[in-house]
């Protein structure tokens, strides 16, 4: 089985670690990039600057606060791309704004996932994402 590669866009520390530590306990095998604002995304999924030999992911975790170009900007840019266009993106965010869960539908996010507060419930929704996306459904190439 393939390893799959998660493209992790997060600038809090802590659920950086968090999300890493669950992905550990899967029973797939990832490979996971991070980067912290919506630059270093663009960047990274462009292969622009130190970014120009990174494998394309397979899913995208997506926060919507983050600097430089918000989640949804990311987003946008994601969907609008033939080539990224197909990469799965779950928005996981603090955010339980209508407005936020309804902007990120239209601009064709695959999942939104309001991340939890506790850390077992955060930990659980992590393996959910990755049981579903990674196990159940059948990504493209």
């Amino acid at each position: 089985m393939k390893t799959a590669h998660i493209l992790l866009v997060e600038d809090n520390e802590g659920d950086i670690i968090l999300t890493l530590d669950a992905f550990e306990e899967s029973k797939i095998k990832t490979n996971i990039s991070v980067v912290k604002n919506g630059q270093e995304a663009l960047d990274f999924l462009f292969r622009r600057g130190e970014y120009t030999e990174v494998e394309k992911p397979d899913l995208v975790l997506l926060d919507i606060n983050i600097p430089i170009f918000n989640g949804h900007e990311v987003l946008r840019q994601i969907k609008t791309t033939d080539f990224l266009k197909k990469i799965p993106v779950i928005m996981l965010t603090t955010s339980s704004s209508q407005k936020d869960v309804n902007q990120a539908y239209e601009n064709h996010s695959n999942s939104y996932v309001k991340k939890p507060l506790d850390m077992d419930e955060f930990l659980e929704a992590i393996l959910k994402i990755e049981e579903f996306w990674l196990q159940l459904s059948k990504l493209a190439d």
